[in-house]
């Protein structure tokens, strides 16, 4: 899946590596998001099936960097792609639900702790969904080409937002059940 986001985002514009890294990390990471290396990886394999092609373009002071493009066959993959519904629940991993089945050994408030802790790091998700994410979605708007890509990009922002509020509420009536 990794393959179609960055194609994705290809289909836009040309980037490095580390460009579609930074653009993951303020866009899709709340549903999609890839380590540097993994993207790197995915590139060359992608530029090896000729999905896309790369150019070195130099830089002043800089280490001269890797830009992808999109191909004429990496678009219609990317279309393709597109077009086929999903016709199954992806299956979600999350480590947290994990921990928290097995913990009936651990002392309660070893537990109370792990779920006040991923309480503060939702609430700030939360923040981020609501500004920062919210910002650049915001920034690309503005531009008429962009409306429609932007509208998509707030639903998917608005469920990373929703998704974190659900997750907050959750942790509350765990931690109250906990408590008593």
């Amino acid at each position: 899946m990794l393959k179609y986001a960055l194609l994705g985002f290809l289909n836009y514009s040309s980037y490095s590596g580390y460009d579609l890294k930074q653009l993951m990390d303020v866009s899709t990471a709340n549903f999609w998001h890839a380590k540097q290396s993994q993207i790197y990886t995915t590139l060359k394999k992608m530029e090896k099936d000729e999905l896309v092609i790369s150019h070195i373009e130099p830089q002043e002071s800089r280490p001269n960097r890797r830009v992808y493009e999109i191909t004429e066959a990496g678009q219609t993959d990317l279309r393709e792609w597109l077009s086929q519904p999903l016709m199954t629940i992806e299956p979600r991993k999350e480590t947290l639900l994990l921990k928290l089945f097995f913990s009936a050994q651990l002392a309660p408030q070893r537990i109370l702790t792990e779920m006040r802790l991923q309480k503060n790091l939702h609430q700030t998700e939360l923040a981020t969904y609501q500004t920062t994410t919210k910002d650049v979605i915001t920034q690309f708007s503005a531009s008429e080409d962009m409306k429609d890509d932007a509208r998509l990009w707030e639903a998917t922002r608005r469920f990373g937002e929703l998704y974190a509020e659900m997750y907050i509420r959750w942790l509350d009536e765990t931690i109250e059940n906990l408590e008593s």
